[in-house]
């Protein structure tokens, strides 16, 4: 058997260097001390500011911002390594952010969006990584903006970011991929730091995704290309996906999969003299709600999307900024999977009461239903307030 402990220093130094979340450093350093010499905590993120991205002219932008920041989060899921009961044994799943100032310092996030919740009071101020089972499923970019003098001011830019690093001679650079606020596709690229707002756009793009180490984006129309960082050339590679209101890219189990998802507007309910007022001013007396999903897997020799029939043991998850999968076996032992988790519009009208707290839904492919998850006992338990597990646990190191 080999012991790993004895790696020549110069190799464990590579391996480090080549690794893109503070996250994988932070399991690197854990595995034993030699690994943890050799080491040290870094940020492999981009420090530098990014410049404003252009607007064309519009208000999105507040006065004092002059930049970006870019931050990195990582979709966690953590169980014990030791469960005490049967229920212990479903999983946790949390977004951690490191602080752009504080390095090693973490916000705790819900997973599907940037909600930031009150830390219990018996919640550990260090999180010992050898007594829980911790994997990361995804990971996200965020682009927050920032004044002339480095602070945060809002972090307004809502649409997905997803960067890919390249190894350039052991020059450090990257590329960066969004919708611009136009809809169209914009690169930012390190070596000649500015921004490109791509003008090819037959509809507005919905999502962006880093698979098989290329960029892929998708309209509104389910129509698909990579996107060639070097000569920013879009070559399509799927053809339309026409039906739903607004379409996501994911990966699950080596394959892209395109999660295409249908909304129904409906009025709020309201007096006698109420209808008039919808006539009116419809936008203000409207709910979307979403009303199903459909799942399609990238065949790239058609280039087409071939349907999806049974998600079998997969969860999807939909989340603002990422996507991310995983298997329920892995996470809740005593669920069947097939379904997709959401943010945001699932139900109006009566259940307006139980959507305060949180707009959470899930989607049962099989049987087609969607729910609220805090009606869902056993896949409540996956987000937050944390479980006792964890709480209750004693931890002096991290």
């Amino acid at each position: 058997m080999v012991d790993w402990s004895t790696l020549p220093k110069d190799l464990l130094d590579l391996i480090s260097k080549s690794l893109e979340s503070s996250f994988d450093l932070i399991q690197f350093r854990s595995v034993c001390s030699s690994w943890r010499s050799a080491a040290e905590p870094k940020s492999p993120l981009p420090t530098h500011h990014l410049p404003i991205l252009p607007d064309n002219g519009g208000s999105l932008f507040p006065d004092s911002a002059v930049g970006f920041r870019l931050s990195q989060r990582s979709i966690l899921l953590i169980k014990p390594h030791e469960p005490c009961i049967e229920s212990d044994s479903f999983g946790w799943l949390i977004k951690v952010e490191e602080d752009l100032n504080v390095p090693r310092k973490v916000t705790l996030l819900d997973p599907l969006c940037d909600t930031r919740n009150s830390i219990p009071e018996n919640f550990p101020r260090v999180l010992d990584m050898s007594k829980f089972k911790v994997r990361e499923l995804g990971r996200e970019f965020k682009l927050h903006y920032f004044n002339t003098v480095g602070d945060i001011v809002e972090s307004l830019y809502l649409e997905k970011a997803v960067v890919k690093y390249l190894d350039c001679d052991g020059d450090y650079k990257f590329v960066l991929l969004t919708i611009h606020v136009s809809g169209k596709l914009a690169v930012f690229r390190s070596w000649d730091r500015a921004w490109t707002v791509i003008n090819d756009m037959p509809s507005p793009y919905d999502d962006v995704m880093l698979f098989d180490g290329r960029f892929f984006a998708v309209d509104n129309n389910g129509r698909t290309v990579v996107v060639d960082y070097s000569s920013l050339k879009l070559t399509l590679v799927a053809s339309p996906v026409f039906g739903g209101d607004k379409k996501f890219l994911i990966e699950s189990c080596g394959e892209m999969l395109l999660v295409d998802m249908y909304l129904s507007l409906e009025a709020v309910e309201g007096d006698p003299g109420f209808v008039e007022e919808i006539f009116e001013h419809p936008a203000f007396y409207m709910n979307e709600r979403t009303v199903k999903f459909k799942v399609y897997r990238f065949v790239e020799r058609e280039e087409s999307w071939v349907d999806v029939y049974d998600l079998e043991d997969k969860m999807l998850f939909l989340g603002d900024d990422s996507t991310f999968s995983a298997s329920a076996s892995d996470i809740l032992p005593l669920c069947d999977g097939s379904s997709v988790f959401f943010n945001g519009n699932v139900f109006n009208g009566e259940d307006l009461g139980a959507m305060q707290d949180r707009d959470l839904g899930v989607f049962d492919f099989r049987s087609g239903k969607i729910e609220l998850v805090q009606k869902l006992p056993e896949y409540a338990k996956l987000f937050w307030p944390p479980p006792p597990w964890i709480t209750s646990h004693a931890v002096s190191s991290f």
